[in-house]
């Protein structure tokens, strides 16, 4: 699976972790169930089928009992995002967070509250509710999306199977039907250290957006090179973004962190459009918050807010957003759907040639 780097330039300026993945965060899990069947025309309801769902989970115990602080950033909210408001209002997320395609966000949200009930019986009978965190994007331009295929079963896998290690990316999970600057696109992830490696800022990124002429690689105008070939008909869509930290950020400081994903989206071209619903999702691993509290206060470490600190996830943030975007691009293959839709892969020679004439580093 190829990834930017091995077309020998380097993004950005600050160390990556090990992996260069949102699972270089210690604890963070990821999990993917990709569904491809069936070609040839749409049979609405039926097929042909390119989506699927990802799962991030911010540590593998029990989120409801042990939450983590949270921050969410809408940039352009024509979308179907849930539990959004319920982060904004008490800081912290308490289940799996889920990635799957516009009209299957009900049904997604329906069986991770399923699996929370599973796990903690008490939800809505001795305890609170639960609060579904489900983000999408349109990927009917390859996938029968009236269909609505993911099922409970898919979201239980994807969780179930979440591991830490190297994420795969492109064609897989929510990002099997999507695209990217009117390339194939999908799922795509990096990561960056701070601090001498004292912590690390991790993203992972399902990509449906952007127009071929606003594409741009570290800066080259790679899309204006294209603008005649392997264009497919679809244009600008959204985009679902993550982001993951072991700093001891609390909830307004992950926000603030969430805001600088639109720095590292806009280097990528685009400046999102009428139509996008371009979302951010932001957690911190450090500090655990029990559902049932023993105590009225809490020893936490907190995340000193001086200037340089801050800024210094702040570059991280934007570095590893713009890096996860173009990972999905370079790692997604070209793939046919519906009606004999097709979104191309990037090429990857011509674009090494492209890199080369820009003078890209």
């Amino acid at each position: 699976m190829p990834r930017l780097r091995d077309f020998g330039v380097t993004p950005g300026f600050l160390p990556t972790g090990l992996l260069n993945a949102i699972t270089d965060v210690p604890g963070v899990r990821v999990g993917h169930v990709t569904l491809i069947e069936g070609e040839g025309a749409l049979k609405p309801g039926e097929g042909p089928i390119r989506t699927g769902v990802t799962a991030i989970l911010p540590h593998g115990g029990n989120l409801f009992r042990e939450k983590v602080s949270a921050g969410v950033q809408t940039i352009n909210g024509f979308g179907k995002a849930a539990g959004f408001e319920q982060i904004r209002e008490r800081g912290v997320i308490e289940t799996p967070i889920l990635l799957t395609n516009t009209l299957n966000v009900g049904r997604v949200a329906d069986a991770v509250t399923t699996y929370m009930l599973r796990e903690n019986p008490d939800i809505g009978i001795h305890t609170g509710t639960v609060n579904p965190v489900v983000g999408e994007c349109n990927d009917g331009f390859l996938s029968d999306i009236q269909g609505r295929h993911v099922q409970p079963s898919h979201v239980w896998q994807a969780i179930e199977t979440a591991s830490g290690g190297a994420v795969a990316e492109g064609c897989v999970g929510a990002g099997t039907g999507t695209g990217c600057y009117q390339f194939k696109g999908g799922i795509g992830t990096a990561s960056r250290v701070a601090f001498d490696g004292a912590f690390t800022v991790g993203a992972l990124v399902q990509s449906n957006f952007g127009r071929r002429s606003e594409l741009r690689v570290l800066g080259a105008p790679i899309g204006a090179h294209f603008l005649d070939s392997y264009m497919p008909e679809p244009g600008p869509g959204s985009i679902m973004m993550v982001l993951a930290t072991d700093a001891p950020l609390d909830s307004r400081q992950l926000r603030r962190l969430a805001m600088r994903a639109t720095f590292g989206l806009a280097r990528t071209g685009t400046s999102c459009s009428d139509g996008s619903g371009d979302f951010v999702i932001a957690f911190s691993t450090a500090n655990r918050w029990s559902h049932e509290p023993g105590h009225v206060t809490e020893p936490i470490t907190r995340f000193a807010e001086s200037g340089n600190a801050i800024d210094a996830m702040f570059a991280a943030a934007a570095e590893a957003i713009e890096e996860a975007i173009l990972n999905s691009l370079v790692a997604a293959t070209t793939l046919t759907g519906r009606d004999g839709n097709t979104l191309h892969a990037i090429p990857h020679d011509r674009l090494a040639e492209l890199l080369a004439y820009h003078h890209v580093t």
